[in-house]
């Protein structure tokens, strides 16, 4: 047995965000997280915060908040809810530094040191605990900057997206916001073969979609996609559409700008009713195919290749191997004790942040 610990975490305490209200975030002492044979424990160097998923917690729009979730029958129904404040164990963008291994009996063979930099999921919180064996395949190269490591969860999110679009070489495809998420998209599209056209609000976001691949952009806010991607393709309109923004009013759009029997995969997290969707339109009329993108899994169709695992370890490889850099969307870097600050910028539309990472490396 080989055991290697860090002082630092040698405390009965961590430090993990907590979201005790709507708009309210503080920092709260937990109790570190015990370490059984087989696993790992880390150190975070890095955590970054989801603009999607946890913004929705942020901001008391999750639906988990508001209705109860039947995991058997799989419906939200009325109820008391499946979540409620205060919330603790938010997170899923974490990179960390192996502090401390317990080995066990399935393990000789697998080697995790002290000192490797591991991307994976464990909350913000200052600590985090992982299986031996999961740990081993996460391993960041020396040299590779541990920032990357915060985009594993965001990638495989964007990949399993382009998955389910079954992008084939030169086909045109519109994808519909470019924040994090929607930029990788287009990175992994561009690089999957597709001519893209990529669709925002904001013309910062356009010039670096440009930057990740994109062959055309269009402004939202004074150009129709629908009318542009059918100007590209001779009136034929995009094979297929992504949309990654979560707006109601962008999946309205993405319908409208494929051609007939085209796809749309749907993978943003959509809130509340959806007013602007008009599905007795193009929907009905041009036979539409929309597909939901979740992270839960990729396509069954294409089991047991296909796995959760397989696509953060293929997003990260892309990274490693320098195929996709997302270290340009990285919009700031905040110590850990000012994440009520950094959550309430991201809530900030005129603020205009893409990627923000919380550093835990002065965390105690």
């Amino acid at each position: 047995m080989r055991v290697l610990t860090d002082p630092v975490l040698t405390a009965d305490h961590a430090r993990a965000v907590r979201f005790a209200a709507p708009r309210t975030v503080d920092l709260i002492d937990v109790p570190t997280a015990d370490v059984v044979p087989g696993s790992v424990r880390l150190r975070t160097l890095y955590s970054g915060l989801s603009a999607g998923t946890e913004l929705t917690t942020y901001l008391d729009t999750n639906p988990y908040l508001h209705r109860r979730w039947d995991p058997d029958l799989r419906l939200f129904e009325d109820g008391a809810a499946s979540s409620a404040y205060p919330v603790v164990g938010a997170g899923y963008e974490e990179v960390g530094e192996v502090v401390e291994v317990l080995p066990g009996p399935a393990d000789a063979d697998v080697t995790v040191r002290a000192g490797d930099v591991v991307w994976g999921i464990w909350g913000h919180r200052s600590d985090g605990v992982m299986p031996l064996a999961a740990a081993a395949g996460r391993v960041l190269p020396p040299g590779v900057d541990p920032m990357v490591g915060v985009f594993a969860r965001v990638g495989a999110v964007a990949l399993n997206a382009v998955v389910d679009a079954d992008i084939h070489v030169g086909e045109t495809v519109a994808i519909f916001g470019q924040g994090v998420i929607g930029l990788l998209t287009t990175a992994l599209a561009a690089l999957n073969g597709a001519d893209v056209v990529a669709v925002d609000a904001r013309a910062d976001r356009l010039e670096l979609s440009r930057r990740f691949g994109a062959a055309a952009v269009v402004d939202a806010t004074s150009q129709s996609a629908a009318e542009v991607a059918r100007g590209l393709t001779g009136g034929r309109g995009a094979d297929v559409a992504l949309e990654m923004s979560g707006d109601y009013r962008g999946l309205q759009e993405a319908i409208r700008t494929v051609g007939y029997n085209g796809r749309v995969v749907a993978a943003g997290f959509y809130q509340g009713a959806g007013d602007a969707l008009r599905l007795g339109e193009e929907f009905h009329h041009n036979r539409v195919e929309l597909v939901s993108s979740h992270i839960s899994g990729p396509p069954p169709r294409y089991a047991p290749r296909w796995t959760r695992e397989r696509l953060h370890r293929d997003f990260m490889r892309l990274v490693v191997d320098g195929r996709v850099d997302p270290r340009p969307l990285v919009s700031r870097v905040v110590p850990v004790d000012q994440v009520a600050d950094a959550f309430a910028a991201l809530a900030d539309s005129t603020a205009d942040l893409l990627q923000v990472v919380l550093d835990f490396r002065s965390a105690s």
